[in-house]
């Protein structure tokens, strides 16, 4: 069964940076679009960046304009999230998740196939 596993995750205080990877197990990742998604207690899971196939094309939900960089290394098997200017509005569970072919699905969770577990951040002082 294909699956991602994310790591990175941490405490971080305001205003500090945070890197978060995802790495595919048991497959290839250089033929999924891959997005980050986040879910905070209580509220609905919501996608935060993307990244096609081939690492060109890139989008960023408002909240993360700015602050956050997504990027791929096919040959590491591995998309990273760098993530910056830390507030404690961005803690949450940030999960990876795919879906095979080149463009981004969007934001709608039901329009990727496969998911990692979460890794947990959490900004605070």
């Amino acid at each position: 069964q294909l699956q991602f596993v994310e790591s990175g995750g941490g405490l971080v205080q305001p205003g500090g940076s945070l890197r978060l990877a995802c790495a595919a197990s048991r497959f290839t990742l250089n033929y999924y679009a891959v997005a980050w998604f986040r879910q905070a207690p209580g509220k609905e899971r919501e996608g935060v960046a993307c990244i096609d196939s081939t690492g060109s094309i890139t989008d960023y939900a408002d909240s993360a304009k700015g602050r956050f960089t997504i990027s791929r290394d096919n040959a590491k098997n591995t998309v990273v999230l760098e993530m910056n200017s830390l507030e404690p509005e961005d803690t949450a569970v940030y999960s990876c998740a795919g879906d095979f072919g080149q463009n981004c699905r969007g934001y709608a969770p039901a329009n990727y196939h496969y998911w990692g577990q979460g890794t947990q951040v959490t900004v605070s002082s």
